[in-house]
């Protein structure tokens, strides 16, 4: 049923989120001690801002009300991805080159399932990924179970 949810609030968002110039970074729906929630992440080149998070959910929140996909109570979060900004699509890991990211993966890549190095770009279905002995491991993207930004504060 969660899945359903965000499949669909996510073919409702999208649109909204073009027309305002934001991207969708990421969309959960789970449930929590104080109840259900809806969570979409957003983000935009120039950085977000309380008023791109306020309008967003406004607007959607009218848009999910006329789609009625949601028949419990729920509360609707929107947000920045926030530092550790999750890495979804192929275009993140290009995108974010030269920052630092932790990649896990779904079985062992050069031996091990953990990395933590700095993006080095995406190629041929291949994540790189310097390692910080400066060693650069190729990390094939349909292997990749949970990617984030890491950066050195």
């Amino acid at each position: 049923m969660a899945g359903e949810v965000v499949e669909r609030v996510r073919s409702i968002a999208l649109p909204l989120f073009t027309e305002l110039g934001l991207e969708l970074v990421d969309v959960e729906f789970c449930r929590e001690a104080g109840g259900w929630i809806l969570r979409l992440y957003l983000d935009k080149h120039d950085g977000v801002t309380l008023d791109d998070c306020q309008r967003v959910s406004e607007e959607l929140s009218d848009l999910l009300d006329v789609e009625n996909i949601i028949h419990h109570p729920y509360t609707l979060e929107v947000s920045s991805p926030g530092l550790n900004r999750p890495l979804r699509q192929e275009s993140d890991f290009l995108r974010f080159a030269g920052q630092r990211a932790r990649v896990t993966t779904l079985q062992a890549v050069a031996g091990q399932r953990r990395f933590l190095g700095f993006l080095r770009g995406y190629e041929d279905g291949r994540v790189a990924l310097e390692r910080e002995d400066g060693t650069t491991v190729l990390i094939p993207y349909a292997l990749i179970s949970k990617a984030r930004l890491d950066p050195v504060l």
